[in-house]
């Protein structure tokens, strides 16, 4: 979502399992495409023809491979070659919501068991999928994914489109899905840490890795601003998700699906008056607001402010790490509660 999806892994576990035949062949055709078509990065960058700003980049990710390594994460193979896939938009992600109550939809699969969402690398099954479950009665979303991860099993690549994308964005997505091969908790229950925060990893990474680069003020004060932007967002969905939590307690369901549209008009206007230094977010008022947006969004957009101020009282991203992995093992089905807990027994004042 930036980010990542480990549903590849769970189609190809698939095999082993209940899932649906044909969602399995399409993963793994799509994933083999990608895994075939990839070449070790010192085989790109020994071509004379490369594109000198393509060749900057792959270094670039070269060096964040080793910032990865020095800061204790699972590095591995991952992002050590790139692939040619054709489009750019590779991976489609399906998530729905009840309409009534902020509670996703779930599927489950092996070995990684229930997630709130499927993946596809193909658009039309994706559409088809979304649209079984809304005939259900659900809010849905359909969306392409930057990147992913098989959480280790594969090394993945760096897609080739992702060279396209800037410095600071690129540097964060790596280190993003470093961390998913890195730790990675099972169940729907753990989906919104996992992905919150890898978010956390991949900003104050980016951070900690431009802050390291001489020359690079430029891209530390960009960083810089992302990461306000992404904590300015997540204070602005952690009052969204108060305000539907409390309308949606209530039991007359009518009420409730007119009440929301008043709810998410006002969360509209609130979302355009906000001070973002740039441009990530604007994509949240693109299409209509309903219960699968925002618990898309909160995915990725949970406890950061407990995770900065962790950062803060560890004096550094790997201790901070430490202490939220450690936290959040204590209860793998309610880890963010358990982290913001452990910020409390530190001493340190929890953000609201």
């Amino acid at each position: 979502m930036t980010g990542p999806q480990r549903w590849v892994l769970v189609a190809l576990a698939g095999l082993l399992a209940g899932c649906s035949p044909l969602y399995v062949l399409q993963a793994a055709y799509g994933e083999a495409k990608i895994l075939w078509r990839r070449e070790p990065f010192a085989a790109v960058l020994a071509r004379d023809d490369l594109d000198p700003d393509w060749r900057r980049k792959i270094v670039l990710v070269e060096e964040v491979r080793a910032f990865a390594t020095d800061l204790g994460l699972d590095v591995g193979g991952s992002f050590g070659s790139l692939s040619y896939v054709d489009a750019e938009d590779t991976v489609f992600v399906v998530t729905a919501a009840k309409r009534t109550a902020l509670e996703p939809y779930v599927w489950w699969f092996p070995i990684v068991g229930h997630l709130p969402y499927k993946g596809f690398f193909d658009r039309e099954r994706a559409k088809q999928e979304a649209g079984r479950i809304e005939a259900e009665g659900y809010d849905t979303l359909v969306r392409p994914a930057a990147a992913f991860s098989t959480l280790g099993w594969f090394d993945d690549p760096l897609l080739r489109h992702l060279l396209e994308s800037d410095d600071v964005f690129l540097v964060d997505l790596v280190l993003h899905e470093t961390y998913h091969r890195t730790f990675f908790l099972k169940g729907a229950g753990a989906s919104v840490f996992n992905e919150s925060v890898a978010s956390f990893v991949g900003h104050r990474g980016a951070l900690e890795f431009f802050a390291t680069r001489g020359g690079d003020a430029t891209l530390l004060r960009e960083a810089e601003a992302r990461w306000a932007d992404a904590r300015r967002f997540a204070t602005f969905m952690r009052g969204l998700v108060a305000r539907l939590e409390a309308l949606y307690a209530g039991t007359d369901t009518a009420h409730i699906l007119v009440a929301r549209e008043a709810v998410f008009a006002e969360a509209r206007a609130e979302f355009e008056a906000l001070p973002f230094e740039g441009k990530r977010y604007t994509g949240f008022t693109d299409r209509r607001l309903d219960n699968a947006l925002v618990l898309h969004y909160r995915m990725y957009a949970s406890e950061l402010d407990v995770f900065e101020q962790l950062w803060q009282d560890a004096g550094g991203l790997r201790p901070a790490l430490d202490r939220i992995e450690a936290a959040a093992k204590t209860a793998p089905e309610a880890p963010l509660a358990a982290v913001r807990a452990a910020l409390q027994t530190s001493g340190e004042p929890t953000p609201p």
